[in-house]
């Protein structure tokens, strides 16, 4: 899970307030490929999710677009529960292609992905978490669609909340999940917390819904107008093009291995688009994925800015792109007329690495100003607290609490005064987090400096 925005009054936000103001790029695309002959495959890694795995099999069985196979990798290890044999009865239950990998040592959720890309034929891999419920039927066709509009495409996701015990239920009355009861009943283990863990999940939720509804559908919806595509999309269903992973994975594992810090979709959204591609994220589809009570946010918000900062500093030819705009402005531009193009796509721009590092991408001001904001805020914060400038600093905080509940209210699609209360009551946990992350910012120092690891 990528890094969350905290808060709407912000360059990031300046910047995507214009995306949104501007509109987007208006060029047909023409795409050579048909996206009704691609073939699909799904990755299912699965780790401690026998809670989840029958509802996540349940809706992946209700999508329009249904893919050729499903790969289920039980990477949980020593720690290994119910999830694999839960998966097995309900493929046995539905007739359902499964095919299911348990791996005798947990090696990770990104070297997963790698070796799926590399023994696959398939010409889109579709990553779907074992804790995630597709909630729109055509989620997986939507966005297989949308992969195919341009080759310059390499994700596509769609927009995740937190998951509620009402789309659970609506899992539980389907027919794949009864066929898989076989008529007992069925009492779901989520049910069975206590009213302080009911609480503090009830807490979580509403901070990431926020948090999410600000990310995807404020910040992301203006990147998507302005470049094309967003810094980091939400990796609990995402659709990838195949051949772009395997071969993401061939030039980057001599130098890191498998070791990925947990960050492996923020390492390969900064990839592709050092290379040029776009990872793009969708409005009109929606899953829910289960998130972390309260009480574990810090330790998930300081491990996020962490694995973002890496991210920054591994890609760094990609986050200098502010510095590089010279060098595009002066760049000689070949006289191509668009009319004369037989395949158009939006967005168009060369691919390689090289040309990143020379000039940059887009999509690296957005990138730029996000870690700029991140250190920059809560530092301001705390220079109005030690210098004592007290009415300096509640105004700052009430124009950006106020600014950002509006927003919330504003892009909420039902619901705005709830939105709205919501943001309010949330405040406290995002200030919060802007600290955890600023000492995350601290902790990532003496690596700052440090040379790219070698994997073994």
């Amino acid at each position: 899970m990528p890094a969350l925005p905290w808060f709407a009054l912000s360059p990031n936000g300046l910047l995507s307030a214009v995306g949104l103001w501007r509109g987007s790029e208006e060029t047909v695309p023409t795409p050579v490929e048909d996206w009704r002959q691609a073939v699909v495959d799904v990755v299912i890694p699965a780790r401690l999710q026998q809670h989840d795995i029958a509802h996540c099999l349940a809706a992946l069985l209700a999508q329009t677009l249904q893919p050729r196979k499903v790969v289920l990798v039980d990477d949980g290890g020593t720690e290994r529960d119910g999830t694999a044999a839960i998966a097995r009865e309900f493929a046995a239950a539905n007739g359902l292609s499964l095919r299911v990998i348990e791996r005798m040592w947990s090696i990770g959720r990104g070297p997963t992905i790698k070796r799926q890309a590399r023994e696959s034929d398939a010409d889109v891999e579709f990553v779907l978490d074992g804790d995630t419920l597709l909630h729109s039927a055509d989620y997986i066709e939507r966005c297989v669609r949308e992969l195919y509009e341009g080759v310059g495409i390499a994700s596509v996701c769609g927009v995740v909340q937190p998951m509620r015990g009402e789309h659970r239920r609506a899992l539980e009355r389907s027919p794949a999940f009864q066929r898989w009861l076989h008529g007992e009943a069925y009492r779901d283990p989520r049910t069975r917390r206590g009213r302080l863990r009911r609480s503090l999940q009830w807490l979580g939720d509403i901070h990431r819904e926020t948090s999410c509804l600000l990310q995807q559908c404020f910040i992301n919806r203006g990147q998507m107008a302005l470049f094309g595509g967003v810094v980091v999309p939400r990796g609990n269903a995402i659709a990838y093009r195949r051949r772009y992973i395997k071969d993401l994975f061939d030039r980057y594992e001599p130098v890191h291995g498998d070791q990925f810090d947990g960050a492996e979709d923020v390492f390969v959204a900064l990839a592709l688009a050092q290379e040029g591609y776009r990872n793009v994220q969708l409005f009109g589809v929606l899953a829910h994925a289960e998130q972390p009570p309260l009480d574990r946010l810090p330790g998930q918000s300081f491990r996020q800015a962490g694995a973002f900062l890496r991210g920054c500093r591994e890609f760094n030819a990609l986050l200098l792109t502010p510095f590089k705009v010279w060098r595009r402005w002066l760049r000689p531009r070949p006289r191509v007329v668009a009319e004369q193009r037989r395949v158009r796509e939006a967005y168009r721009q060369p691919f390689g690495g090289r040309l990143t590092h020379e000039y940059g991408r887009p999509i690296g001001w957005a990138l730029f100003l996000m870690a700029g904001e991140r250190l920059a805020y809560p530092l301001l914060l705390l220079w109005l607290v030690f210098s004592g400038r007290w009415w300096w600093l509640g105004g700052v905080v009430l124009a950006e609490i106020l600014a950002t509940a509006l927003v919330l209210a504003s892009v909420a699609r039902d619901g705005r005064g709830a939105a709205l209360g919501k943001a309010l009551l949330v405040a406290p946990v995002r200030y919060a987090m802007v600290f955890v992350e600023l000492a995350a910012a601290v902790a990532f120092l003496p690596q700052r400096f440090r040379r790219p690891r070698r994997g073994r």
